[in-house]
């Protein structure tokens, strides 16, 4: 069985996230350097006896303030994509009960888990996890193809790849065709670590394919992929052509708007704080009060919370 290698996946998901990256910033960066500071040639309006100034902008400089919105969306995106991640990480690995340590491979935990199951999790340092129910299913030739598999992911560290790629493909969502290159990409790691195992010589391809059944017989589930590569057969892809087309064209499009609005764009503001105020002094003074009252809230509302939760525990 040879490892299901598809050359052009990895460099077109490399080449759509690296100039996707540059080009959501490239906007925000551009809007930014285009903006001077000026005490004249502002908006200005006064209300409630308060002179208040605005930023004035000539039509590229609004058609770039678009442009970087989509580049600030990204990264915003990408943030969350980020936090929501590791804190799901950290609430998986927080859940699990190691029971302790797999005695023919001390570097394996064993997890009192009654589901079978086997898994490599960890970003920067991965390890390889498997449930206790999994030993009591899985025979000895079957659980050592079973740990090839997964030290094939920890070995290369898939975990971490594998969340590379799912936050670019989130906040890159302009070019629809990285998310399809993704989920290849995720799919091919599955295939290359059965290919690892079955090239290790723990059994074969029927201790690996035994393994597999014994898990989907548990409530799993086989990909058609893997059984068919697993028997021999060739794995076949189709390129998503169009959407590699759309993401060109969008990155092209993107990266010329930029450029050109860059040009020509003029925006100028005073900043004055509070925001645009030219008399930001007395500003100020009115918002001291409901600074104040925030401040009281903050206050009394975290130790309300803190004593709520010490009596939870």
């Amino acid at each position: 069985m040879r490892r299901a290698r598809h050359p052009v996946v990895l460099p077109l998901l490399l080449l759509l996230a690296g100039t996707g990256t540059v080009a959501s910033a490239a906007p925000v960066g551009a809007a930014i350097a285009t903006v001077h500071r000026a005490s004249a040639a502002t908006g200005r309006l006064d209300l409630a006896g308060l002179s208040f100034s605005y930023p004035r902008l000539n039509a590229a400089a609004w058609i770039l303030l678009g442009v970087a919105l989509i580049g600030t969306s990204a990264i915003a995106v990408a943030l969350r994509a980020v936090l929501r991640q590791r804190g799901a990480y950290r609430q998986f690995l927080a859940g699990l009960e190691v029971a302790g340590r797999l005695s023919e491979d001390p570097s394996v935990l064993v997890i009192s888990d009654p589901r079978p199951q086997a898994f490599c999790a960890g970003y920067l340092r991965p390890r390889v996890y498997i449930s206790q129910a999994a030993l009591n299913i899985l025979g000895d030739a079957e659980l050592r193809a079973v740990l090839a598999h997964e030290h094939h992911h920890r070995r290369v560290r898939d975990p971490l790849r594998l969340a590379c790629g799912r936050v670019l493909s989130q906040a890159l969502f302009f070019l629809p065709a990285l998310r399809a290159l993704f989920v290849r990409y995720s799919d091919l790691a599955e295939l290359n670590a059965d290919g690892a195992a079955v090239q290790a010589g723990v059994g074969g391809r029927s201790a690996l394919a035994s393994a597999l059944l014994a898990f989907e017989a548990s409530g799993g589930g086989i990909s058609p992929e893997r059984v068919d590569s697993l028997l021999g057969q060739a794995v076949s892809w189709r390129c998503p052509r169009w959407l590699i087309s759309a993401s060109l064209f969008a990155l092209s499009s993107l990266t010329a708007v930029t450029w050109s609005a860059s040009q020509m764009a003029s925006a100028r503001a005073t900043f004055n704080v509070p925001f645009l105020s030219s008399q930001p002094c007395l500003a100020m003074l009115m918002l001291m009060p409901l600074l104040g009252c925030v401040a009281i809230f903050a206050l009394f509302g975290g130790r309300a919370s803190t004593r709520v939760a010490g009596l939870r525990r």
